[in-house]
């Protein structure tokens, strides 16, 4: 019976692969990079490679540390060993509330893009999406591999469309109405920095809230099999997906269409197709969103359970939690994340026009706490363990140093942030939420030392 209360090693190296692609392609491309070329115009192909540049160097610290101890099951286990149990109790909980706000933000998505096809309320198809993956998840983790595989596939089948038809049309100099296929857009309209530095920067945010997810690698990491070879593995190839997937895909949305002609509020995925004249575009890609924002919520679903499960290892959430079922996946975890994900439904109705964005800011902020967290845990470890970093079989490079440079960067973020009035009033609220969660830390703490 002892071996039922671990979670399942049942994650194969083709569904890793494609959970760390799905991690890095989500409704923050599809959707937000619209309002991203707005503000920054062709210098968000800058701003996606360096905000990927940096991920990467925060995914090779969380390789490192999961590889070097087999007993490490999330990111928590090892900022409870590095920083403090408080450090894994406050990131713990806040990483099942940033993919709780992000899981929301999506489950509403789905309702509305169903909407394209259907005249129906769009909690309705809300709720049939997250009852129907919480069926799933609770079969077996292989069917969470399984979703994953084919929602990252529909996306990387959309991506490489685009970049195979925008290199046909800028070999033939194709005209559309906005003129001629050239990679001459991309500085045509005002340079590279049509916005200047202003406009450039204040893109960071939707380009931070691009990436959320990127770390899922190690969420999925107590339930992958040989994680000495796949997460590696994963991590090593996120660059090259960054060139492809961001850098390439924007390089020819941009070189078909003038940043200027493009929409803040609509897919660029959308307009581009359009442009080129395949009839049935728009509702091609409406269903590639629905499936990228099914993918995400499958995601959110996926990782606030394992979190709950793993607080309630460590005692810092309700036993019952770390209930696991017959086919060793936490279902109560499963159960109580579907909930709270459902109020999003209720969510869309309360403040339609400003939740998106609200929560897309919060959850960026909130995955900067998660990233930086991976970053001083790692550089702690450096000094405290240079016996496991020397047998280490998959270093971060440069590190420390990089490490420090990387949290000065994600500070520089979040000063944006601030002057940004976009995103000043999410970022002065997300505060209480850290508050909150000391203050229940250490009530907690002073209970039990009273018992």
């Amino acid at each position: 019976m002892a071996q039922q209360q671990e979670l399942k090693r049942d994650l194969k190296n083709r569904h890793v692969q494609l959970i760390a692609i799905g991690g890095t392609i989500g409704t923050g491309l599809f959707l937000g990079a619209g309002k991203a070329i707005q503000l920054a115009g062709p210098s968000i192909i800058l701003a996606y490679l360096v905000v990927g540049t940096a991920l990467f160097f925060v995914m090779r610290a969380l390789g490192e540390m999961l590889l070097s101890n087999a007993g490490y099951q999330s990111f928590t286990d090892f900022a409870v060993d590095y920083i403090g149990p408080w450090a894994g109790y406050v990131t713990g909980w806040t990483y099942w509330f940033c993919w709780i706000m992000t899981a929301m933000a999506d489950i509403i998505a789905v309702g509305v893009y169903v909407q394209y096809w259907f005249n129906i309320p769009q909690w309705i198809p809300a709720i049939v999406c997250l009852i129907l993956l919480l069926g799933l998840n609770l079969l077996t983790v292989r069917l969470f591999g399984e979703l994953e595989f084919w929602f990252a596939l529909i996306k990387v089948i959309t991506i490489l469309a685009l970049i195979i038809v925008g290199i046909v049309l800028l070999i033939i100099g194709f005209k559309t109405h906005t003129g001629t296929v050239s990679v001459k857009n991309l500085w045509l309209n005002g340079g590279l920095f049509p916005n200047g530095i202003t406009g450039f920067l204040l893109s960071f945010q939707m380009v931070v809230f691009a990436f959320v997810g990127v770390e899922l690698v190690g969420v999925s990491a107590a339930e992958t099999a040989n994680p000495e070879k796949n997460i590696p593995s994963a991590i090593n190839k996120i660059p090259l997906r960054i060139l492809f997937f961001y850098v390439g895909a924007l390089l020819i949305i941009l070189s078909i269409n003038p940043w200027n002609q493009l929409n803040a509020s609509s897919s660029p995925f959308v307009a581009t197709f359009s442009l080129v004249g395949i009839p049935v575009a728009a509702g091609i890609i409406n269903f590639v969103v629905l499936t990228s924002a099914a993918s995400a919520c499958n995601s959110g679903l996926f990782s606030t359970s394992r979190i709950l499960y793993n607080l309630s290892r460590h005692h810092e959430a309700p036993a019952r939690l770390g209930k696991l079922n017959k086919n060793r996946v936490p279902s109560n975890s499963l159960h109580l994340s579907a909930f709270v994900l459902s109020l999003g439904a209720l969510l869309s109705k309360l403040i339609p026009g400003q939740a998106f964005g609200i929560v897309t800011t919060i959850s960026a902020i909130c995955f900067i706490w998660v990233w930086s967290i991976i970053l001083i845990s790692h550089s702690r470890y450096l000094k405290k363990r240079p016996d496991l970093r020397k047998k280490s079989i998959f270093k971060a490079p440069f590190a420390p140093f990089i490490n420090y440079l990387v949290l000065a960067f994600f500070g520089f973020i979040l000063i944006i942030m601030a002057i940004a009035e976009e995103t000043r009033t999410a970022l002065l609220l997300s505060p209480v939420w850290f508050v909150l969660l000391f203050i229940l830390y250490y009530v907690r703490r002073k209970n039990e030392s009273n018992r």
